[in-house]
């Protein structure tokens, strides 16, 4: 635009004005004759002007110049006016800035696209309005550069492991490029340790291309909500990455309690006069590490010989050498816990229910352990110590591995009903572990079995037992057999064979407290979990002993 002199029409060459958001027209009365008055100097944006106005509007033309497109972002025109008509012409200006309506700007679409971020390199120009045919203005190109982040996509997995960034290093580095940002974790840190090295475990996402891992999903007829990723993660053990979003830890922690919780019932209900540590051993004998080591095997899982990134997302990973500071049994601490193991002390049953684990197992202290051991070493070493302190226990590394697949399992059932639900896990566990064979008569092991049937029948109201001879054969040879029978006045309790009449009364005693610990209302009772299914019928009681005998 070409400035207005005297001698030109104002109304051509200033055409209509925008300033502040006000369209102001100036008239030929505003141009003074007066060269030596001072100039004012008005500017507009013409950005301003394209948000305001339709995009239908004709070129700015003027009659002195080139047409204006409307692509410049500022424009300059400069009115010689005479300073005492200034104020006059200001006062003008700002009366027709409230008479004229105004539109009001969205600055946030401004905004929005001034802080666009753009990963890579420097993109092209956009600009700052809706209008296609408007570019960005060179003056405004470093503030967008500065405000616009020039962080690339940032990488999820390297984070959670890396954790928070030293914002000591960031500082100094935007300080030093001030049209770079640093953006903090989204994520804390879940190690107080900085990563020295690649990731100890294979990545989620190397989990879609595992053909074990999804042979072994197919052998265990997993639904489909359960995610290959989750059950590459219950393949992980602690020793083998310690970091809890990625080990098995907390779905075998949840598996454990499921576990138990069934076995519990189920023999609570099927067997309810079971004393307590027959029903520690019996929940052992299904749940146990021993157990669970011969249910990972009969699953086909294998193990890799280390853990590392590039090992098969479908192997059991876990390592011998490294500790697992973790426990997925509840339970507490006993503070002569080591000395309860070194001397072998007795516990009572009460305090095992409420202390130990579930399988009434007192939890050990591996510090107080580790002393009272080092404090049983002698000097002297023979060939087979020094071989166990270079190779490691081997009895211990079989309880190790056993761990390890027994932690797998329980993390399994964990991962089911994380995503499945209650019934389905519940069905994995009936189908896999509580269908498992077991002779609870051979978990029994009396010393007096006599005098506790005759509390037993005390305790009862019945008869005193009373032992009867029922046939005997070979009383004079080698090899005699002597079956003698216990009797509560008619009724016969037990009965037993043996080489000794003594030997003889002793199983028979022992068979009668069998019997009675043994009773079950039938295979088919139901059990408090069956509640718990939409329609079910309605509960009734199951039967309740009165416990074992003291």
């Amino acid at each position: 635009m070409q400035p207005c002199s005297r001698g030109q029409p104002a109304g051509t060459a200033a055409g209509q004005l925008t300033t502040a958001g006000a369209l102001a027209e100036l008239t030929s009365a505003q141009c003074a004759d007066s060269l030596l008055a001072p100039e004012l100097t008005i500017f507009f944006n013409g950005l301003l002007r394209d948000a305001i106005r339709r995009d239908t509007r004709p070129p700015i033309t003027d009659h002195h110049g080139p047409p204006h497109d409307g692509n410049s972002s500022t424009v300059r025109v400069q009115i010689k006016v005479p300073f005492t008509q200034s104020t006059e012409l200001g006062l003008r200006l700002t009366s027709l800035a409230q008479l004229v309506p105004m539109k009001r700007l969205r600055l946030e679409k401004w905004s929005g696209q001034l802080l666009a971020a753009r990963p890579g390199g420097a993109a092209s120009q956009r600009s700052l309005s809706s209008h296609p045919r408007v570019s960005r203005p060179s003056h405004l190109a470093p503030c967008s550069r500065r405000c616009q982040s020039t962080v690339a996509a940032r990488d999820v997995e390297a984070e959670i492991r890396q954790g928070a960034v030293d914002y000591s290093t960031a500082a100094t580095s935007s300080e030093q490029n001030p049209s770079s940002t640093t953006e903090p974790p989204q994520w804390p840190s879940i190690s107080t340790e900085e990563p020295l090295g690649p990731p100890p475990s294979p990545l989620p996402r190397d989990a879609l291309r595992s053909a074990k891992l999804a042979a072994l999903h197919a052998r265990l007829s997993l639904s489909d909500k359960v995610p290959v990723q989750t059950l590459a993660r219950t393949l992980v053990d602690a020793s083998a990455d310690p970091a809890p979003l990625f080990n098995n830890v907390n779905l075998a922690f949840l598996g454990q309690t499921l576990i138990s919780y069934h076995t519990s019932e189920l023999l609570m209900c099927r067997y309810p006069r079971l004393p307590m540590q027959i029903l520690h051993s019996a929940m052992k004998a299904y749940g146990g590490d021993k157990t669970l080591f011969h249910v990972a095997r009969s699953w086909g899982v294998e193990s890799a010989a280390a853990p590392g990134m590039e090992v098969d997302p479908g192997l059991l990973q876990f390592s011998l050498d490294k500790e697992r500071a973790f426990n997925t049994t509840w339970g507490f601490v006993r503070p002569e816990a080591a000395y309860i193991e070194k001397y072998k002390w007795r516990k009572g049953i009460s305090s095992s229910v409420v202390l130990d684990n579930d399988f009434g197992e007192a939890l050990a202290d591996p510090e107080r352990a580790s002393e009272l051991r080092e404090d049983e070493e002698d000097s002297d070493l023979d060939i087979s110590d020094e071989r166990q302190l270079t190779l490691g226990d081997p009895d211990e590394k079989v309880n190790r591995s056993h761990s390890v697949h027994g932690t797998f399992v329980r993390a399994v059932v964990g991962a089911i009903y994380t995503h499945c639900g209650r019934e389905a896990a519940r069905s994995f566990v009936k189908a896999h572990i509580l269908s498992r064979q077991l002779d609870l008569q051979q978990l029994f092991s009396f010393q007096l079995p006599t005098r506790e049937l005759a509390r037993l029948c005390a305790r009862e109201e019945f008869e005193p037992p009373v032992a009867r001879l029922l046939s005997e054969t070979g009383r004079l040879s080698r090899t005699p057999v002597y079956v003698v029978g216990i009797f509560s006045g008619n009724d016969k309790l037990g009965e037993g064979a043996a080489a000794s009449l003594n030997h003889a009364r002793a199983k028979a005693a022992m068979n009668a407290l069998k019997a009675w610990y043994l009773y079950s209302p039938g295979e088919n009772v139901r059990v408090p979990s069956d509640m718990l299914v939409e329609g079910a019928k309605p509960w009734e009681p199951v039967y309740v002993d009165i416990g074992e005998i003291v």
